[in-house]
């Protein structure tokens, strides 16, 4: 949806506090959160710019956005 917030403290408030340390202490979780904040701002630039974009496009974006965040839970949950 346009406009919503997706970054990784917002999805998971809850677990703020181990985002901040794994995001600074372990490098494989910090790349995966640098490219989920990438895919993130592409799909908000696209979508807040209107620039048209094939619907199956955007709806790939999202589905890779969807797998990293399921990564970086997972994650999380250790």
């Amino acid at each position: 949806m346009l406009g919503e917030i997706h970054d990784l403290i917002h999805e998971f408030p809850e677990m703020e506090d181990k985002i901040i340390q794994l995001r600074q202490n372990d490098a494989p979780f910090a790349d995966l959160m640098d490219q989920y904040d990438q895919l993130d701002a592409k799909i908000g630039e696209l979508e807040q710019l209107g620039t048209p974009v094939a619907d199956e496009t955007i709806e790939d974006l999202k589905k890779e956005r969807l797998l990293l965040k399921d990564q970086l839970y997972d994650r999380l949950r250790r």
